[in-house]
Formats: C-alpha cells, sequence, structure tokens
C-alpha cells in the first residue's frame, strides 16, 4: 500500500462528500484522515488515504472525478503526513517559542510551500491569496509571501499562517525588547513589550503622572484616558509599545514609570512618549526612543511623526538627541516633526 494526498473540491450539498468517499472505496482506496475547507468555489476537502500499490495518480483522479471531486491534486506522501494539523500546529509553534526567527520555515512546513520571503513594509503588498501565491502581513512590519507550484491556498490555510506569524511576531518581540537599561544615574529599569494584562500598571502610570505631563502626552487635555483607548494602545494592530518598570528588589512590586508607543499607519509609524514626572530627565525617554526608532527601521518604515507642543522644550530635546535630521511643520501650538529612516532612492536624470 502507498501514502497519498488528495485534494478535491466538492459541491457543499448533503451526500457529496459520500460519493467521493464511495468511488475511492470501490479503487480500495483507505481514507486515514480528511479535512474540509470551506471556500466560495464549494468544500475542499484534502485526504490522507492508503492506496494499493497497483494505483496510479492517474487512477486516483479519475476515481475522484468519477466522485463528483473537481480541480483535483495528488502528490505521494509519507508516514509524517499521519500527524493530524492540529498537532502539526502545535509542534511549529513550540519550534516558533524556542526560535522565532525560523518563522520562514515554519511556515515553508505548515503550508509545503516552494518558496518564503519578506518584505519591508513600504512595498505595499497586497496581502491575500491568489491561487498558488499568499501574501501575509508582518504584526512587526512588512509581509512574507509565499509560493507552491500546487495545489492553491484555501482561506483557511491562510488563516492558520496568519496564527503562526502572529505568534512569531510576539514571541520575538518579548525576547527583543525585554532587557535590563541603566540610566545615567545609576538607576536601573526594565524594559518590555507591553501586553493586555499590564492595564492596571498602565493606568497607575497615568495617575502617577502631573496633568501637565498628561497634556503634553495627549495634546488635547489632561484627564486620565479610558480603559478602552489604553487597551487599543496596548496592543496595537502595527507596531509596539514598550514599557519601563522599576526593578523588583527585596520583593517590591515593579511599577510603570514611562509608557513608549509606536504606531503604524501606511509607510510611517506615529511616536509618542509619557514618562512619570519623578523619571523625567534621567535620560530614560531618550533611551525609549532609540528603541522604537531601531524597531522602526528593522520593521522597514520609512519615517517616524511626533506631534508635539512647542513649548515641550524636554521632548524636543530629546528628539534632537537621535542626531537624525527632522522636517518640522507648525500648526498652532503643536509641531509635527518627521524623521526620515530610509533614505530615498536615488533619481537618475536621462542626460544629466
Amino acid at each position: 500500500m502507498t501514502l497519498w494526498r488528495i485534494r478535491a473540491t466538492v459541491d457543499d450539498r448533503p451526500g457529496y462528500l459520500s460519493v467521493l468517499t464511495a468511488s475511492l472505496a470501490l479503487r480500495g482506496v483507505n481514507i486515514l484522515t480528511v479535512q474540509v475547507q470551506p471556500t466560495e468555489q464549494g468544500a475542499v476537502d484534502d485526504f490522507l488515504v492508503d492506496a494499493p500499490d497497483t494505483l496510479d495518480e492517474a487512477e486516483l483522479v479519475a476515481a475522484v472525478e468519477r466522485g463528483r471531486g473537481r480541480d483535483c491534486w495528488v502528490a505521494r506522501s509519507e508516514a509524517r503526513g499521519l500527524v493530524d494539523q492540529p498537532t502539526r500546529m502545535l509542534g511549529l509553534a513550540n519550534r516558533l517559542v524556542r526560535d522565532p526567527d525560523s518563522t520562514g520555515e515554519a511556515l515553508r512546513t505548515l503550508l509545503g510551500a516552494d518558496s518564503v520571503s519578506w518584505r519591508p513594509a513600504s512595498t505595499g503588498v497586497e496581502r491575500g491569496i491568489a491561487g498558488t501565491s499568499m501574501s501575509l502581513a508582518d504584526p512587526a512590519g512588512g509581509a512574507f509571501t509565499l509560493g507552491r507550484a500546487a495545489p492553491a491556498f484555501t482561506p483557511a490555510e491562510y488563516a492558520r499562517a496568519q496564527a503562526l506569524v502572529e505568534l512569531a511576531a510576539t514571541v520575538a518581540r518579548r525576547a527583543a525588547e525585554q532587557v535590563t537599561l541603566v540610566l545615567p544615574d545609576g538607576a536601573e529599569v526594565s524594559v518590555r513589550p507591553a501586553c493586555a494584562d499590564d492595564l492596571s500598571g498602565v493606568l497607575e502610570l497615568h495617575e502617577g503622572c502631573s496633568p501637565r505631563s498628561r497634556q503634553r502626552r495627549y495634546l488635547g487635555g489632561a484627564s486620565l484616558p479610558q480603559p478602552a483607548r489604553l487597551r487599543r494602545v496596548l496592543e496595537p494592530e502595527r507596531g509596539l509599545t514598550l514599557l519601563a518598570m522599576t526593578v523588583a528588589v527585596d520583593g517590591a512590586a515593579e511599577s510603570v514609570v514611562a509608557m513608549a508607543n509606536l504606531l503604524g499607519e501606511g509607510d510611517e509609524a506615529e511616536v509618542a512618549l509619557l514618562v512619570r514626572d519623578d523619571w523625567q530627565r534621567r535620560g530614560l525617554g531618550t533611551a525609549l526612543l532609540r528603541r522604537l526608532v531601531r524597531h522602526a527601521d528593522a520593521a522597514g518604515y520609512a519615517a517616524l511623526v511626533l506631534h508635539v507642543q512647542a513649548e515641550n522644550a524636554p521632548m524636543l530635546r530629546t528628539l534632537r538627541r537621535l542626531d537624525r535630521p527632522a522636517a518640522t511643520e507648525r500648526d498652532g501650538t503643536v509641531l509635527s516633526c518627521t524623521v526620515p529612516l530610509a533614505a530615498p532612492a536615488a533619481v537618475t536624470v536621462p542626460g544629466g
């Protein structure tokens, strides 16, 4: 007996799947596993079968077509194909937790892709599936592009792959950004990415800031932000939020003393900082801003944008410490500063 993978589209109507399985059974084909993936064209049935050695690919395709299946794809399989899909996903997730840099290879294994590549956010790759091509958004910025000869990708495969990419991005972000910073005055803070569980700590941070500090951060007022707004900021769809926390000593609880936000929109990312008053002017804001710049560079953003009150001299000094050119526009009392991250491509003028 020989293991085969068979994929075919079947009309999503009562009894049609049984017609296909009966056609295979008449040829002595034993169905070991089956996955049903709904699509707009019908149900895509993915079988792992054990077939007599005398059956070849053409005969299996013919059996499927006699069973009212269409768009049939058949390929030899191996014993490892007996691992069910949930177990395979858990195995790949465990691999990514140990090595988040193996995202491309995990995607290749999951989908049987022939090629996997990554492109920065500024390239404008359209997300989704188109036949045997797939493009996935990378939450850290950019996109993964996958391709294979056959069969065509399905929406279910896209959802699995996107979940895997999001897991890898979360693990990588936490591993890469969780560090201890030593400030110029010798004080130590722990810096890590925020998550939804940090809401109470971030609320305490805002309560511990003066009205003037909150007004400088949010521009429009000094009142405390609503919890719903802070939840969205803690885990943005595109970008990163970093928290600086006091290092626990002798059983003392950690407290959030600063928050740095990078919110992606198109090929630019908006940056904002909030530092508790007793931690200001100690180099913490500069350290957080530099980490956000490195993240934005790696994610492929073209520029950072900061909206700052014109009288906010400390924030403007922090921006100057980046030692990067910034274009500034003024609208009343607010300055909008744009810091380019990637040099524009050189333009060649014919005959110049």
